[in-house]
């Protein structure tokens, strides 16, 4: 993999996908909000305090950590992809946050001063990234001596069979090649010894991690199949690339695959699970 290829992919790909997210931001919220309890309870932010979002998203998680920093405090809301930013800023100024300072931000290379935030948060955000070794690095130089590191990622493949079956059709059915061991994507921070190993080696102590579960619900497959074309980053970027009969096939072959997980009103839920990681 060519690390400046895949970057410059990566962001074109989830500028593309923020209109979906910023569409789907309350079931977003709503589905995930286990793994953003656990976030802002582990992250503590106080009044004052300066609070670093990287991979924000839609920004509604960093919100939360806004109301918590008071008039004088600050959050720096970031993501690479500008279109998510936009979307980030049009949030906050509808809830009308005046602490809030929006930024295009790589994470690999921020342009932040050293020891210069309190606190850094990012849900779902480092196993996406091209090097997340060199990311964590760069949250821990400009994270302040005892400033806290909370992020979370994906588990295993068969503990989030909400995305790993759509995966594996789209292997099955030759339009993926089988992901690489330490290759960027949804999976590529499952093995919580990766993880250890990264944490420590950018510099901090030993990470306390936790499995958080919880489930995705669709009302129904095309409920589902919604979330998969317009909020999956790399995976919407093959479904849509499909030719159209081949993309109607292949959501039949999806639509097989996942039939254990639909109950007899037609929804489906699924189990997923998280590690979330607390770092100082």
């Amino acid at each position: 993999m060519d690390r400046n290829t895949y970057r410059e992919q990566s962001r074109r790909t989830w500028g593309e996908m923020a209109s979906g997210w910023e569409d789907r931001r309350a079931w977003l919220m709503r589905t995930t909000q286990p793994v953003s309890d656990w976030l802002l309870e582990n992250l503590d932010p106080q009044l004052g305090q300066t609070v670093l979002e990287i991979a924000c998203g839609t920004g509604d998680l960093g919100f939360l950590v806004a109301e918590r920093l008071g008039a004088d405090g600050r959050l720096v809301s970031t993501d690479f992809a500008a279109e998510m930013v936009d979307v980030a800023r049009r949030q906050s100024e509808s809830r009308g946050l005046t602490n809030v300072e929006h930024r295009v931000l790589d994470a690999e290379r921020m342009d932040l001063g050293d020891d210069s935030v309190d606190g850094v948060l990012c849900r779902f955000g480092y196993m996406l990234m091209a090097d997340p070794a060199a990311a964590l690095r760069e949250t821990s130089r400009v994270l302040r001596d005892g400033g806290r590191l909370a992020f979370a990622v994906w588990r295993s493949p068969e503990k989030n069979p909400w995305s790993s079956l759509p995966g594996m059709t789209l292997v099955q059915r030759g339009h993926m090649p089988v992901p690489g061991p330490d290759a960027p994507g949804i999976f590529a921070m499952a093995d919580p010894d990766r993880i250890h190993e990264m944490v420590t080696g950018a510099g901090f102590s030993e990470p306390e991690v936790a499995e958080i579960a919880f489930d995705f619900t669709f009302q129904d497959f095309d409920d589902m199949w919604d979330m998969l074309v317009r909020l999956t980053g790399p995976l919407a970027d093959v479904l849509n690339a499909l030719p159209e009969d081949e993309r109607a096939a292949t959501r039949d072959a999806i639509q097989a695959n996942v039939a254990s997980y639909r109950s007899n009103d037609g929804s489906y839920c699924f189990p997923a699970s998280a590690w979330c990681v607390l770092a100082q």
